[in-house]
This record gives structure tokens, C-alpha cells and sequence, in this order.
């Protein structure tokens, strides 16, 4: 690590990510580490304080995740957040208790003095709470800074041993001036310097990856098309040069002329050798008649595998399998280094992956944001178009058509999807959405076409704004834009008579129906 660092230890928060994405944000190098990390390896980050998440126990509960005894004589500056305020305060001799009613959603704290916590934040703010317990009284030592109706001790502070707790999330944007709380805990209490980039960060992962592979050995990396995976491929290349083999797999799963596409332009813009693989019959074959997703995710992912791992004994040495898994997958899927959080549904290639899997995993991106994954892309290179592009999923089109699937339920939505990104690119509207997609819903209904009746499929359209995908609202398309979008698809794509527009927002919907 060749930058100091204010590393979270994970008490299972599903907004745990997003407290490193603020301090990255902010240009202090963190990172996202399981709460009974070893003191050894906190220390080898070269730490100058520590950020304690939220998470989702009661610090009573049978099996919670507890404080580890070396923080209570620490000399790093603590901030405790949520849960992590409760044990910081637990641990020192403080009251925790449970009252009657959970405190959710925004909420108003008011300062009871001025402190460094809070500079340059007006005296009453709005927050973004969410706890069942509060404390009911401080540890020796603390006194409260902030305060409301539902909880008397909203943040306290003893600066003699600078340690600090919040019970709301700083981290979250419902929080007015969190991005400023986390700042001066950064640069006026551990006395940090924004000096950490995503230059940095290509820097670091090209050198965990030779420390990884060795000097002899060979990866395949699983590439989609996405700038994810083609991050991690030039990063991979950058490391250990043409022992690195890329794997494109058409799994009959991707959008309208998509596999064309990426096999061409990969083999026009990189010298990096790839291998196509057409396994359309093998994913529909061992799809067919499945409609649970979760059961897809995991029939996808371990398919997957399985033609890796083919691959890989027909390249003859290859051990390592590189993907572009990111944060927000990791934490959605409750990955093994997350044994503390819920699981909100598995990504295919993260606990979708089979136990007996061969190859061994190489993940060059797998703490970053896709704000930060576009950043190193374009630092090293990467095509805008490649950069830009949306996410899209790894089971593909499998989790936007609900219920079973089937060619001619993947027609369908190929053909609707296909439509609406070209009217959304038209528009001049596709960089204004960070997400945008066509869903085949599992819903017939009467329709009026000519003078006949109709009895056909429904199409629900799904775009949004985010800026790290672990937290999105609903994009306000234009109503014209809409209507010539449902108007096309109608029109065009037999066997389709209604089209809706999603106005859910993340939470309480995830971004994928699926």
C-alpha cells in the first residue's frame, strides 16, 4: 500500500460499500474489510483511523459480531456508524437498550455544541436513520454533539481519545451534509490528504494480481462485453502479458446482435487473445422449464464455470479464472468475506459459483465502484463507447424475462429492448440513465389491434438514475419519449400488446427485476 488509508471493518451493512465509496470520493485511499480482520493486516494498510459500519444485529443478540478488544486501548481516531457507534459504546461501559419503535427514515438531529465533527454544517440537519437499539447512556468519558426526539445521543464524541459515533448513516445521500461529517473526521480528526485516485488503484491491482498468479501462471478471464470485464482484462494484461487468455461465451442470453459486436470490436481494439464460445444450446438446454431466479442465477453461474474450466484444459495450464465482479455484487449476494450481511440475491458469479469449482478466482475489481471501474477504464485506455456502456447483467436476458425462458421469449424482449435503447440513444438521453432496460413479463392481457382482439405479452420498461448503483431512483423519462417507445414496440414486435414504465426506486426494488 503506497497511501495512508481509513479502512471499514464490516459489521454486515448493506450501505457498508458505500462509507468507502464516500472516503474514496472524498481521496482517501479504504477499504472494505470483514469486522474480525486481524490487527496485523489493518496495520499493513498504514491506517491513520477506522470507520465501524452499520449492520443489521442487535450488539445483544446471540452471535453478534462484537468489537474487536484491540480497538478499546487504540491510538487510530474511531467512527462508529449505526451499529458500530452502539458497540463502540457498549464496549466502553455505555447503556444500549431497544425501544419500544425502530427509528427509520429521515429525521432531523439538532448540535448540541459546536465540535469539529460537524464544521461547516448548520445547526438543525436532516439525516437518514435506521436502527432497532440506541444507547441510553454514554461511556465515561462522552458526551453526546448531537441529538433528536427518537434519540437522545445522535452522535457523541470523546476527543481526548478521538473516538466518535453517529447513529445515523453519513454514508447514504439522505443525509444533507454527510459527505461533509465524513470529511472532517478525515481531514481535520485523522489529518488525512485527498491524495488517493483510480490511478492509484490500477496501480495497486496490477501488482496484487502478479503477487497472485506468480511468474508462471496462466488466467482466462470471463469476458462479457462490459467495461467490468475489459477492465479487468487490461489489468490482468498489464500484469502478466500473454498469459492471459480471454473467453467470450454467447450463452444465447444477450441482447440484439450483441455477441457480433463485442467478438469484433475486442479483436479491433485490444491484442489480447480470445476465444469464442458458442454454448447457446448448452444454457437454453439446461434453462428449459426454470422460472425461479435464484435457481437461474445458479444454473447460469455454474454453466459458466463449467465451459471455463473446459476452456481452460484446452488452453492446457490455465488455473485462474478472472472476472469483473464489483462491490455492489459482492454485497447483494453475501459473499464469503460478508458472512454478516443478508443476502438480496446472488449474483451468478458470486455465490452462484459451485463449490467444487477448479480454477482458482482473480478479481482485480472486486472492492471497486463502477463509477471507479469507468475511471481506471478510461486511465487505461478503454473506448468510451466501451466505458459508457450500462451494466447488464451476468445470466443476461435469463433475469429479464420472469418465469421460464424460452427462443421465443428471448425474441420478444430482443427485439423490445433493442427499440427502446435506440429511441433512448436518440433522444440524447442514454448517459443521462445510468440503467436502462426492457422486462418480458409473465402477464397476458386483452388488447385491440385493427378490429380484432388481442390476448398478448406485456413489456415493462425499467430505466434509472444512480450514482453507485447500490441506492437508485427511477428515471422522469419525457412522456413523448415513452409513448414513441410503447407505440414502436406494439407495433413492431409481434406477440406484445401492452408496455408499462417502473416508478420503483432502490430500495425497496433492486434494479433487476430478477
Amino acid at each position: 500500500m503506497s497511501v495512508h488509508s481509513v479502512p471499514v471493518l464490516d459489521f454486515g451493512s448493506q450501505t457498508a460499500q458505500l462509507i468507502v465509496r464516500r472516503l474514496r470520493e472524498l481521496g482517501v485511499y479504504s477499504e472494505l474489510l470483514p469486522h474480525d480482520t486481524s490487527e496485523a493486516y489493518i496495520r499493513s494498510l498504514r491506517p491513520i483511523g477506522l470507520v465501524l459500519s452499520g449492520g443489521p444485529a442487535s450488539v445483544y443478540e446471540a452471535g453478534a459480531p462484537q468489537l474487536p478488544p484491540w480497538l478499546i486501548d487504540t491510538e487510530l481516531p474511531l467512527l462508529g456508524i449505526c451499529y458500530g457507534m452502539q458497540l463502540l459504546s457498549l464496549a466502553l461501559g455505555g447503556v444500549v437498550l431497544r425501544p419500544d419503535q425502530r427509528e427509520y427514515g429521515p429525521a432531523t438531529i439538532s448540535l448540541s455544541e459546536p465540535h469539529p465533527l460537524f464544521a461547516d454544517t448548520p445547526a438543525t440537519q436532516a439525516v437518514w436513520m435506521s436502527h432497532g437499539d440506541r444507547i441510553e447512556a454514554l461511556p465515561p468519558g462522552f458526551r453526546a454533539i448531537a441529538t433528536n426526539s427518537a434519540t437522545p445521543f445522535a452522535a457523541m464524541a470523546d476527543d481526548a481519545r478521538r473516538l466518535y459515533g453517529v447513529q445515523f448513516h453519513p454514508e447514504v445521500l439522505h443525509t444533507a451534509y454527510g459527505r461533509a461529517i465524513l470529511g472532517n473526521f478525515l481531514f481535520t480528526i485523522c489529518g488525512a490528504r485527498a491524495t488517493w485516485r483510480p490511478a492509484e488503484f490500477v496501480a495497486e491491482a496490477v501488482e496484487r494480481v502478479r503477487a497472485r498468479v506468480g511468474s508462471d501462471g496462466r488466467v482466462i478471464c470471463a469476458l462479457s462485453g462490459g467495461v467490468d470485464s475489459a477492465v479487468a482484462a487490461l489489468i490482468i494484461h498489464r500484469a502478466i502479458g500473454e498469459r492471459l487468455t480471454c473467453v467470450f461465451v454467447d450463452n444465447g442470453l444477450l441482447r440484439l446482435n450483441e455477441a457480433e459486436q463485442v467478438i469484433a470490436t475486442f479483436r479491433e481494439q485490444f491484442q489480447i487473445p480470445l476465444v469464442a464460445v458458442d454454448a447457446r444450446a448448452e444454457f437454453l438446454a439446461a434453462l428449459a422449464g426454470v422460472a425461479d431466479p435464484e435457481q437461474k442465477r445458479k444454473i447460469i453461474g455454474e454453466k459458466f464455470v463449467r465451459i471455463f474450466e473446459r476452456e481452460a484444459r484446452a488452453l492446457g495450464d490455465a488455473r485462474f479464472l478472472a472476472q469483473g465482479t464489483l462491490y455492489p455484487d459482492v454485497i447483494e449476494s453475501r459473499a464469503p468475506d460478508r458472512a454478516q450481511g443478508a443476502t438480496i440475491k446472488t449474483h451468478h458469479n458470486v455465490g452462484g459459483l459451485p463449490p467444487d469449482m477448479r480454477l482458482e478466482l482473480v478479481e482485480p475489481l472486486r472492492y471497486m465502484f463502477k463509477d471507479e471501474v469507468r475511471a481506471a477504464g478510461l486511465e487505461m485506455g478503454l473506448p468510451e463507447a466501451w466505458v459508457w456502456r450500462h451494466p447488464f447483467p451476468g445470466p443476461g436476458l435469463a433475469v429479464r424475462i420472469i418465469g421460464s425462458v424460452s427462443e421465443e421469449r428471448l425474441d420478444l424482449l430482443r427485439r423490445a429492448d433493442a427499440i427502446f435503447m435506440h429511441e433512448l440513444r436518440a433522444a440524447g438521453l442514454y448517459r443521462a440513465t445510468q440503467q436502462a432496460f426492457a422486462v418480458l413479463l409473465p402477464v397476458q392481457s386483452v388488447g385491440v389491434m385493427g378490429d380484432g382482439r388481442t390476448y398478448a405479452d406485456t413489456i415493462a420498461l425499467r430505466a434509472v438514475t444512480t450514482e453507485d448503483y447500490m441506492t437508485a431512483d427511477w428515471a422522469r423519462l419525457p412522456f413523448d419519449l415513452l409513448a414513441r417507445v410503447s407505440s414502436r414496440i406494439v407495433n413492431e414486435v409481434a406477440g406484445i400488446n401492452r408496455v408499462v414504465y417502473d416508478l420503483s426506486s432502490k430500495p425497496p426494488a433492486t434494479i433487476e427485476w430478477e
